[in-house]
């Protein structure tokens, strides 16, 4: 089966001024269609650089992704924001609603800005906070949600354009244990149900556990990788 996602030696430097750093190191990697890989690693490592990589949210200095044997950097910019806007949903650590829309009209957002309809935008927006479990939260403000409500509104965001690739940067990491398993069993749910490609960066080993197969870098470079059946966080952590 053809891979969805590939990189291929993968290199990101950031200059500032004088100096650069080297954040990715020829990086080789491939994801399946309806796979959960998981990005682990220590601060630093690169693996938000990765993630921003493999979903055109920022350009390679060298190498290459493709989405579905589509090289993203042949596409051209406009190509690669619809690609973004219609086919790759993301989650962030740090939630990024807007705080003076309600749930729905957040969810909403992206088909918005897409041109659909305002009736089609609401449907869809309703079907996806329902999926969250958050039907009944749908005309709330996010200054009214916890923030593990919040983070389930914006993973309905991400959902809501129906992506073939789900990808999620520390979804976890800005909530208590009860709150992030809720969240990690909607991405669990949304590849086993849903068949979304799942790719998610994490320092936590107990939310690793719950990929399908676990990737890790080390100053910017590929060093190991372990799949399941079996993994637990005790082997990961130890990795």
């Amino acid at each position: 089966m053809a891979h969805l996602i590939e990189a291929r030696q993968l290199h990101k430097v950031y200059a500032t001024g004088e100096v650069s750093v080297a954040a990715l190191r020829g990086v080789d990697l491939a994801v399946g269609p309806g796979e959960f890989l998981a990005i682990m690693g220590p601060s630093g490592s690169g693996k938000s650089t990765l993630l921003h990589l493999l979903g055109g949210l920022e350009a390679a200095s060298s190498g290459e992704v493709a989405l579905d044997q589509a090289t993203l950097a042949d596409l051209g910019e406009r190509a690669v924001t619809l690609l973004r806007r219609r086919r790759i949903g993301v989650v962030f650590q740090f939630f990024n609603l807007l705080p003076t829309m309600t749930a729905e009209e957040n969810v909403a957002l992206p088909l918005l800005l897409d041109g659909r309809p305002w009736a089609e935008c609401t449907l869809r927006a309703g079907e996806a906070l329902a999926w969250v479990g958050l039907a009944d939260r749908a005309h709330h403000t996010p200054d009214r949600l916890s923030g593990g409500e919040q983070q389930r509104v914006a993973l309905a965001r991400a959902l809501v354009i129906r992506p073939q690739v789900l990808l999620a940067d520390e979804p976890t990491g800005n909530l208590d244990r009860a709150a992030g398993a809720v969240v990690l069993d909607l991405l669990r749910r949304a590849c086993d149900e849903a068949g979304r490609t799942v790719v998610m960066v994490t320092h936590d080993p107990s939310a690793a556990a719950r990929a399908d197969r676990v990737v890790f870098l080390r100053d910017g470079c590929v060093v190991n990788e372990r799949r399941g059946p079996g993994l637990t966080a005790e082997s990961l952590a130890q990795a």
